[in-house]
């Protein structure tokens, strides 16, 4: 272990990854004995691998029972800089990945990353953007604004709507947007659904999205991070999805200047402009429609060269409701949908391929249940068990 721990002073670190060592160094001061009796069978070479390893021996070697209180938040430190480190590392490949090699981080990481699950939300999003949004119901408009709500039926959401970027700390932003959406709809048109998106195109809809926060939200000042969310749905391909954590790595990993979460300008000159750059971005649209479907969202994509930990693709809201246990509607604390909200979301369920003849003949009764707290799946299931 100690020879782990001082491998990196013979690697060649960039100025970031050496103050990134010098931090973890200083954690793995508080908890050294401990990890000296972790065994260690290998040593990587670079930094990122390095990173990668040690991040590895403190989640599955590392014995916690040994471990005093006090020195739980030194190694949650450690471990936080070590995944900084891995993120850097992970979006350092994107200066150099041809098309193939990002293609296929993708889909290595497609079950840890929970692609599946981003896929069906960029399907769904694209499905209602014709639907104006005054028209759309709640839960459609806050699966755009990146909100979760226990009234997203697993029967239509079958996705954590807070993927790629969550807004549920976003409150100006979530209560602006829901109030009007109409404004919103009208900023976003500014981008054209296809075919090249300028910085004209972006300037505008920057434009329009601030003039909203002036008139609607008392002045308070338009963040950048949830525009990058409704930027990203739109079109998935040019626009990157941030969150405030990522914007440090991604400004280090790709050799840019570091923007702030109100510099749209830096968002557009040093992001966007860097990506477009990129081979793997610029590539043609690949003749097989698995790698098409992965090139269509390829900038929204570059979420899963981030690092996740082994649990999160349990920790998806959708997986959560999905296997939560069955509770009687006479125990039901689930928030009271509206009757169109219902009506809506059941229709989708029926018009799920697969659906059999006879569950679509209780429509009626299916929405009745729905109307008492239930979810539109549990009734649906319930239904297959009695009449299947």
């Amino acid at each position: 272990m100690r020879k782990l721990l001082a491998a990196p002073v013979n690697m060649s670190l960039s100025e970031s990854e050496t103050i990134l060592y010098q931090n973890m160094l200083k954690h793995v001061a508080e908890i050294t004995l401990n990890l000296m009796a972790t065994k260690v069978t290998e040593r990587p070479e670079n930094f990122y691998e390095w990173c990668k390893e040690l991040n590895r021996l403190c989640r599955e070697e590392l014995n916690l029972e040994l471990l005093e209180p006090e020195q739980l938040p030194a190694l949650k430190k450690l471990q936080d800089t070590l995944e900084t480190g891995i993120n850097i590392g992970q979006l350092k490949m994107l200066r150099i990945a041809p098309w193939p090699a990002f293609y296929e981080h993708i889909t290595a990481n497609a079950e840890r990353q929970s692609l599946s699950e981003r896929l069906n939300l960029l399907s769904y999003i694209q499905q209602i953007q014709s639907t104006p949004f005054a028209d759309m119901i709640d839960e459609d408009l806050l699966a755009i604004a990146g909100k979760h709500t226990a009234k997203h039926d697993i029967s239509v959401y079958k996705f954590d709507v807070e993927l790629f970027s969550s807004s549920k700390a976003a409150k100006v932003f979530i209560t602006t947007f829901t109030q009007n959406p109409t404004a919103f709809e009208q900023a976003l048109s500014l981008i054209p659904e296809e075919g090249e998106v300028t910085k004209a195109d972006y300037l505008n809809f920057v434009s329009a999205y601030q003039a909203i926060f002036q008139e609607f939200a008392d002045g308070a000042k338009a963040p950048l991070v949830p525009a990058t969310r409704l930027l990203a749905l739109r079109r998935p391909d040019q626009f990157v999805a941030l969150t405030n954590a990522k914007i440090e790595p991604l400004c280090q990993a790709l050799s840019i200047a570091k923007f702030n979460t109100r510099d749209f300008n830096g968002y557009w000159n040093e992001l966007i402009e860097t990506i477009r750059t990129q081979a793997w971005w610029k590539a043609p649209k690949p003749e097989n429609d698995d790698e098409a479907v992965i090139w269509q969202s390829r900038a929204i994509l570059v979420d899963l060269f981030f690092f996740v930990s082994d649990e999160f693709a349990q920790g998806s809201n959708y997986v959560k409701l999905r296997d939560k246990p069955r509770k009687s509607s006479s125990t039901s604390t689930r928030k009271a949908r509206s009757k169109e909200s219902i009506e809506v979301i059941v229709d989708r369920a029926l018009a799920e391929e697969g659906m059999p003849e006879y569950i679509k003949a209780q429509r009626e009764s299916i929405i009745s249940q729905a109307a008492t707290g239930k979810s539109v799946d549990q009734v649906i299931s319930l239904m297959r068990s009695i009449f299947g």
